[in-house]
C-alpha cells in the first residue's frame, strides 16, 4: 500500500523525536513488506506497547485499516499465529475427530447434536454416579428434551477432577495480602457447608439463597448447597430489599446466606439489613471483616456458630434434569423470570470456555460478577470443570486496584462487560499495566463498541476479545468466538459449537439481519419457567425453519456479514442491556411510579451509532415545563435506591403524550425508531 507512517506524526501522541524517527521507519518498513493484515499483525505485537498511548494504537489502525468502522470484516486486530493453533483445545478436538475445519464441526455438530455433546461429556471428564443408558430423548416433544436419561451424578463432582494440589482460588485475604486455595482445600470447606446445612434442617430439593459478594466463601457456599442436593437462589447483592423479596418469594427459599456488610473502596454499605426488610426466612450472616458488628434476629445464625467442623463424604445423587440453580432475568412483565439450572446446564458453560474461550488447566480467570447474575455461577462451572482457577476481586472494577490484583494474581482469561472497558478508557487508570499472562479476553452483557475493544486488546500486547453473547436461558452463549479464527473488533465469529441458529425477518423467513431464533435441542436450553408459560414465552407463535424445525425465540437482533461473522444490534423486545445486567423496561418505569408532575414514563435503551453499550433513556409524559437537570437528579435516585445504580439515565425526553396501541400498550419500539432518528 502507499500509505506511509510519518515521524512528525508520532511526535504528536508524545513520542520522543529520536524514537519516532526509528520507530516510523520500522513501521513503514512493515507497511511495505507484508500485506495488511500481517503488517498490523507485526506493528501491534513488536512496535506498540502499553507505554504507547492508546491514541497512537487508534490512529495506526484506523490508517491500515481506514474502513474498518463501516466495514469491520476488513479489519482484524488479531490473526491465529500457527505456532499455538495446535496448543488449543479446538485444534485437538478437530484432530480426533477426524474434522478438516471449524466449519466442518460446526457443520457436522448442528447435523449430529447428540454426538456432539456425547463426546463434550467425555472430553470434560463429566462424573457420574450412575451412567446414563442414552444421551437424550424427545419422547415429550422437542421443547422438552430429557438428558443424559436414568443417570445419576452431582455436577459439584465434576468441579474437583483437578488435582488435589493445584490452585483453585486466588484472592485477597482481609489484610489485603493475596492468598490461594487448593481443590483440595476448597472440596474440604463445601463438604462442612453441605454438611452444616443438612444439621441446621435443610433437606435436598430445599432453595436457599445467596445474596453476598462474590468471595470465596460465596464459592464454597455455592458448590456446597448444590453437593447436599440444595437449590441454590442467586440474587445479586446490590439489589434492593424490594427486589430480594420477590426472588425469595418466587423461589420459595427456606434460607438465605448474606453478609453483614458489603466494602466498596471506603464504604461501608448495609447488605443485613437489606435481606430483614426483605422479610426473609433464616438467615446465615457473614462478617465482611473480623466479626458480625450487626445484632441478628432471633431466628438467624451467625457464621462461627453455623459453619460445623464435619463434612459429607459423599454428594447427594441427583437426576441431571434436577434444579440446582434458580436464576432470574427480566421479562417484559413487572416479576422477573424465574429460570432453573439444572445439573446439566453447567455442561453447556464448561464446553463455552473449554471450545471459545480455551480454557485449560492451570489457567487463572478473572470475571468481575456475582452469583446474582448467570456469569457468576458461570464462571465457576467454566473454571473448576476445566480445572482452572478464580482469581475473585473483592471491591468494584473500576480502578488501577483491580488492574494490580490481575497482574499480580496471573490471569490468563480476563472477562468483561463493555461498560467497564469504557470506564477503564475514559479513566486512562490502566495506562501501563503488566498483563503479560493474559490469553484472551472476554465480553460479555451488552453489546461491544469496537474502539473499546481495540483498545482493551492494546492492554495486553494484543490478545483476542472473546464475544459471548447469550443468555441466562442458554446456560451460555449462541454466537461467540474462537482462538482460531481471525478477530475482529466487537464481532463474532459464529454460532457456539453445538447450537443452532437462524435469524428472522419480519414475516418469518430467513435473513442476513434480523431476529434471532434458536433451534432445539440444545443442551443447556431452560425447559421450565417457575412463574411463566416456557412455552409461551419462548415458542407460541414462533414460525419453523424452512426444513420444518422448530424454533425457540431469544429476542436478540443480529447481523450476519458475508464472511459468516456477527454482529449483535441490540434487543427487540422492551427487555435491555445495562451495564451488563439484564431488565425490563417495565421494572424502570415501576421505579419511576409518583415523581411529581409526570403522569406516565417509558423506558426504553438505544444503541449508539458505533454500536457499543446500550443507553438508557426515559421518556416522561407531562404537560408542565420541567427542569430536565433535576428530574434527571431525582429519577436516577429513585433508580439507584430502588433497582440498580448500575442503571444510568442516559437522557430524558418530555412529551405531551407517550405513543399507545389500541389496547393502550407503550409503544417503545415507536419511540426507540424515533429517538435514533434525532440522534443520527
Amino acid at each position: 500500500m502507499t500509505f506511509a507512517i510519518q515521524a512528525e506524526k508520532l511526535v504528536s501522541y508524545t513520542i520522543p523525536k529520536h524514537e519516532a524517527e526509528k520507530l516510523a521507519a520500522k513501521m513503514n518498513a512493515c507497511i511495505q513488506e507484508l500485506p495488511t493484515e500481517l503488517a498490523w499483525q507485526k506493528i501491534s505485537k513488536t512496535l506498540l506497547t502499553t507505554q504507547h498511548p492508546f491514541a497512537l494504537h487508534n490512529y495506526l489502525f484506523s490508517a491500515l485499516f481506514p474502513n474498518w468502522q463501516s466495514n469491520p470484516t476488513s479489519a482484524p486486530a488479531w490473526l491465529p499465529e500457527p505456532h499455538t493453533l495446535s496448543q488449543t483445545n479446538l485444534y485437538h478436538c478437530l484432530s480426533e475427530w477426524q474434522l478438516p475445519t471449524l466449519t466442518d464441526m460446526r457443520n457436522w455438530a448442528e447435523k449430529n447434536p447428540f454426538e456432539f455433546w456425547q463426546r463434550i461429556i467425555t472430553k470434560l471428564d463429566i462424573r457420574f454416579k450412575q451412567n446414563y443408558t442414552d444421551i437424550c430423548t424427545i419422547t415429550q416433544g422437542i421443547e422438552t428434551p430429557h438428558w443424559l436419561v436414568n443417570a445419576k451424578m452431582n455436577i459439584a463432582d465434576s468441579c474437583f477432577t483437578a488435582d488435589d494440589s493445584a490452585t483453585a482460588l486466588i484472592f485477597y485475604d482481609k489484610q489485603q495480602l493475596l492468598q490461594k486455595m487448593t481443590f483440595r482445600e476448597l472440596n474440604d470447606y463445601t463438604n462442612r457447608i453441605a454438611h452444616s446445612l443438612l444439621l441446621q434442617g435443610f433437606q435436598a430439593t430445599d432453595a436457599i439463597a445467596i445474596a453476598m459478594p462474590m468471595t470465596v466463601d460465596a464459592v464454597a457456599i455455592y458448590l456446597g448447597i448444590i453437593k447436599m442436593g440444595g437449590i441454590v437462589v442467586s440474587i445479586a447483592d446490590s439489589f434492593s430489599s424490594e427486589e430480594i423479596a420477590t426472588r425469595l418469594r418466587i423461589a420459595n427459599a427456606k434460607g438465605i446466606f448474606t453478609q453483614d456488610f458489603i466494602l466498596r473502596g471506603e464504604k461501608k454499605l448495609p447488605l443485613y439489613s437489606k435481606v430483614i426488610a426483605a422479610h426473609a426466612p433464616m438467615t446465615i450472616v457473614l462478617p465482611c471483616e473480623h466479626s458480625l458488628t450487626e445484632t441478628l434476629r432471633s431466628n438467624d445464625t451467625a457464621w462461627q456458630d453455623f459453619l460445623s467442623d464435619t463434612a459429607i463424604n459423599e454428594s447427594h445423587p441427583c437426576d441431571p434434569m434436577t434444579t440446582c440453580n434458580i436464576l432470574f432475568s427480566s421479562g417484559t412483565t413487572g416479576d422477573p423470570k424465574a429460570i432453573p439450572w439444572n445439573h446439566t446446564t453447567a455442561i453447556k458453560t464448561a464446553s463455552d470456555a473449554f471450545l471459545h474461550q480455551n480454557i485449560q488447566s492451570g489457567d487463572v480467570l478473572a470475571w468481575p460478577t456475582n452469583l446474582g447474575w448467570m456469569m457468576g455461577p458461570w464462571l465457576i462451572f467454566a473454571a473448576f470443570i476445566n480445572k482452572a482457577a478464580i482469581a475473585i476481586y473483592p471491591d468494584v472494577a473500576r480502578d488501577r486496584q483491580f488492574g494490580d490484583f490481575v497482574q499480580q494474581a496471573n490471569v490468563t482469561m480476563l472477562g468483561v462487560v463493555p461498560t467497564l472497558v469504557a470506564t477503564w478508557r475514559q479513566s486512562q487508570c490502566m495506562a501501563g499495566v503488566d498483563w503479560h499472562h493474559i490469553k484472551i479476553f472476554s465480553s460479555t452483557g451488552e453489546c461491544s463498541n469496537p474502539e473499546d475493544m481495540l483498545y482493551l486488546m492494546s492492554l495486553a500486547n494484543y490478545k483476542p476479545v472473546i464475544e459471548y453473547c447469550g443468555g441466562t436461558e442458554i446456560g451460555g452463549s449462541y454466537l461467540t468466538s474462537t482462538v482460531i479464527e481471525k478477530n475482529y473488533p466487537a464481532l463474532f465469529s459464529g454460532p457456539a459449537l453445538g447450537t443452532k441458529l437462524l435469524l428472522l425477518d419480519e414475516t418469518g423467513q430467513p435473513t442476513t439481519n434480523g431476529e434471532v431464533a434458536l433451534i432445539p435441542p440444545i443442551l443447556g436450553l431452560s425447559t421450565t419457567l417457575l412463574n411463566a408459560n416456557h412455552h409461551d414465552v419462548y415458542y407460541a407463535n414462533m414460525p419453523c425453519s424452512p426444513q420444518q424445525e422448530i424454533l425457540r425465540r431469544h429476542g436478540d437482533q443480529a447481523l450476519r456479514f458475508a464472511n459468516g461473522y456477527y454482529c449483535v444490534l441490540g434487543r427487540l423486545d422492551d427487555t435491555m442491556n445495562l451495564g451488563g445486567i439484564k431488565i425490563s423496561s417495565a421494572e424502570i418505569e415501576r421505579a419511576l411510579v409518583g415523581l411529581d408532575d409526570i403522569r406516565e414514563t417509558a423506558a426504553i435503551a438505544i444503541t449508539p451509532a458505533q454500536h457499543g453499550p446500550s443507553q438508557l433513556v426515559i421518556y416522561a409524559a407531562t404537560t408542565k415545563e420541567l427542569n430536565k437537570e433535576k428530574i434527571m437528579q431525582n429519577m436516577q435516585a429513585r433508580i439507584n435506591s430502588l433497582l440498580n445504580p448500575l442503571f444510568k439515565i442516559h437522557d430524558v425526553v418530555f412529551v405531551a403524550d407517550l405513543p399507545k396501541t389500541a389496547s393502550n400498550k407503550i409503544m417503545r419500539r415507536m419511540l426507540r425508531k424515533n429517538y435514533q432518528a434525532v440522534v443520527e
